[in-house]
């Protein structure tokens, strides 16, 4: 499979990762390896071509397939984009046309059970949230999307209306 790599939004490279370990791979059909040396936290020691390097990941965009690093004290964003994504984009389908989901609002009108996540809190699709008690049955309501909770607009014992929102998403 072939990746291209645009570097802080500016020059791309397009290489083509090894299917056991994206250390190893091609860029412009020229191979190339890089070995961990050491990992620590988010910060990782590497050697490629015997040179010693220290690159420390400051974030991740899954959503936008952004990755923030710092090299040896220089930062570069990374975007990356596979055949997938060229396909989807052609067929008008790409991830930025999809709308993010930024709350989460009660289905129905019902009682708040229990709240399972905290502000700040990450979350990925289907992670459950909220516990709504409607019509005598619990009802599980799960994060629609992958984010981190911004807020929660509910307690326990909290009696609420259809289309309440109950947590909002950064």
């Amino acid at each position: 499979m072939k990746v291209i790599a645009k570097i802080n939004n500016n020059s791309s490279v397009e290489f083509s990762p090894d299917g056991k370990t994206p250390l190893k791979g091609s860029i412009s059909s020229e191979k190339f390896e890089i070995e961990m040396i050491q990992q620590k936290d988010k910060e990782l020691l590497i050697s490629r071509d015997g040179k010693k390097h220290i690159a420390r990941l400051l974030a991740i965009d899954s959503e936008n397939k952004t990755v923030t690093i710092k090299i040896d004290g220089d930062r570069f964003e990374v975007k990356l984009t596979d055949e997938y994504d060229v396909l989807l984009q052609s067929l008008g389908m790409d991830a930025a046309s999809t709308k993010k989901v930024n709350e989460l609002k009660a289905p129905m009108p019902g009682v708040v059970v229990d709240i399972v996540v905290g502000v700040g809190d990450s979350v990925v699709k289907d992670d459950p949230l909220v516990v709504l008690e409607a019509m005598k049955m619990e009802n599980m309501l799960k994060s629609p999307s992958e984010g981190v909770i911004k807020s929660i607009n509910i307690k326990k014992g909290d009696t609420v209306e259809k289309n309440r929102i109950l947590v909002n998403f950064k």
